[in-house]
């Protein structure tokens, strides 16, 4: 009987433990769905407020308005929530919820007011490096944030999967005790408690790997139903939220290319076409200047070239903003364009090729353009091979050099934004730089939901 009771007390305290660890479990979740959530209010406010920056529009600022008003309750709400789990994450939701507040009061506000009063003063470097510094330093919070909480939630499924453990000895122990009394019991443990435990902590494990679509049947009753049903309701919560976050991700980039286009469009459909004209109008009075007025002829022959070199840079630079080769013939001619101007040599690998999601070819476009700025700038390099291809549904693209390496970008580089765009629509990006071995960009974006189109229907 002392064995039994033994058995019993130590089962008992196996299933507390595993309830206060289920608990911590269901807010520790809550508290990374308050953080995403908050998240996605500050993409929200900065991408309102870039498009009211570059369009003068008041519509894109409704994003921002809504944001705005949604931030304080949102932030109050993280931070209780992370204080309840653990003093540090307390701590570091306050100290995000003051760097939103400062965004806001100390940059935000105050651009979009500029914005109104003199566009052209918020489009300068100076504020949009701010504004990035800032959006960075916020990002690197939220990182910090997560990456403690699911650390949390890791010792936490490990206190359950201990706890199914120890009531799994319990019970062996009582079998060795009373075969038949412990056998019944030991039968209604696995079947009611153990078995829904294990799928419980097997499911925690999933969901801390980053696989938010694992649900549990939720057919137990009492406090394991609850908890079934719990871990379905946050594992349901999170689903939602990175589908959100991806949403708003996707819908940042999709507002940056067609501002972008808009902006080369009216480059070259409106200044550049001006200056065209002017240039032929010069033309012309220099050829009307009569004889013997050589020095005004020459002054109109340096000002027709000037103005002509003019349009050449103008004409480049609406290229760089968004290449219009890309929008009429597609991804290989515009990486063909690439490939020729580019400072080092290029071996280029596209083959046949027909027109995909403008998207994708926007994002296979600047993956390459950044590689082999970077490649001439930082790499020191003697070739590039680019490797393009399709196939098993996805978009697969290389870049390699010879360089020197050591490409990181954790270090804040370039690279960390080829990232966001890449996983904006879905797709994956891997960079291998070890130190004097050169740089080698790997990228898959799948086409599972994007038709690729032939050249007459673009």
């Amino acid at each position: 009987m002392i064995f039994i009771g033994g058995a019993f007390a130590a089962l008992t305290l196996a299933i507390a433990g595993l309830r206060e660890a289920m608990n911590l479990q269901k807010s520790s979740g809550e508290a990374l769905q308050s953080a995403y959530y908050v998240e996605k209010l500050v993409i929200d406010l900065e991408t309102g407020q870039r498009g009211f920056i570059i369009t003068g529009d008041e519509r894109f600022l409704q994003p921002w308005y809504n944001a705005r008003a949604a931030l304080p309750q949102q932030t109050a709400t993280l931070q209780q929530r992370a204080a309840t789990r653990h003093a540090s994450q307390g701590e570091q939701a306050r100290r995000l919820t003051q760097t939103i507040d400062s965004y806001i009061r100390d940059y935000s506000v105050p651009t979009v007011e500029a914005a109104r009063q003199d566009p052209a003063s918020t489009r300068t470097v100076a504020v949009t490096e701010e504004g990035k510094h800032r959006l960075d330093g916020i990002r690197n919070q939220f990182h910090h944030f997560v990456a403690s909480e699911r650390k949390l939630l890791v010792e936490h499924q490990e206190r359950a999967t201990a706890a199914g453990r120890w009531a799994t000895v319990g019970a062996a122990a009582g079998v060795a005790v009373s075969a038949l009394l412990i056998l019944a019991f030991n039968g209604y443990v696995i079947r009611s408690i153990v078995r829904p435990v294990r799928r419980a902590s097997v499911m925690a494990c999933d969901l801390a790997d980053g696989d938010l679509s694992v649900r549990m049947p939720a057919t137990e009753e009492g406090e394991i139903g609850d908890l079934q049903r719990a871990l379905n309701t946050m594992a349901s919560s999170l689903e939602a939220g990175r589908a959100e976050l991806a949403a708003s991700r996707a819908r940042v980039v999709a507002a940056a290319d067609e501002s972008r286009r808009r902006i080369e469009r009216d480059l070259h459909d409106g200044t550049q076409q001006r200056l065209v004209s002017l240039a032929l109008l010069l033309r012309r009075a220099e050829e009307a200047v009569p004889s013997g007025q050589d020095e005004l002829k020459k002054q109109l022959s340096r000002t027709t070239d000037d103005l002509a070199d003019i349009i050449e840079e103008l004409h480049e630079l609406s290229r760089g903003i968004h290449p219009a080769i890309l929008s009429k013939g597609g991804l290989a001619p515009s990486l063909r364009a690439l490939a020729r101007r580019s400072a080092v040599p290029v071996e280029l690998n596209v083959g046949a090729w027909t027109r995909l999601a403008e998207r994708i070819e926007v994002t296979a476009y600047y993956v390459v353009s950044e590689a082999l700025t970077n490649a001439a700038k930082h790499a020191r390099a003697s070739t590039v091979h680019v490797d393009l291809t399709v196939e098993d549904s996805a978009l697969r693209l290389s870049v390699r050099d010879d360089g020197v390496g050591g490409a990181d970008p954790r270090q804040g580089s370039g690279l960390i934004g080829l990232m966001d765009r890449v996983e904006a629509i879905g797709g994956s990006i891997h960079v291998e730089s070890p130190a004097g071995k050169g740089t080698s960009l790997f990228v898959t974006i799948p086409l599972t939901d994007d038709r690729p189109i032939t050249p007459g229907d673009a």
